[in-house]
């Protein structure tokens, strides 16, 4: 187990049941971003892979 696993497990147990808009995770992520500069570069590759993850899907299919 990672240690990251342990903030996606309280991220899951707290708010699971909440649905969110990709605005609403954007406006997180920004604001985290302003408060933490210094992980601007691991919350862009998140955003990144987030906003490609169906792109590695069709290569799947072929």
């Amino acid at each position: 187990m990672y240690f990251t696993d342990r903030g996606i497990e309280e991220l899951e147990q707290r708010r699971g049941d909440e649905e969110v808009t990709f605005a609403w995770l954007a406006e997180k992520l920004r604001h985290f971003v302003d408060l933490n500069p210094d992980f601007e570069t691991p919350v862009e590759r998140l955003a990144t892979w987030l906003a490609r993850d169906d792109d590695d899907d069709a290569d799947e299919d072929l």
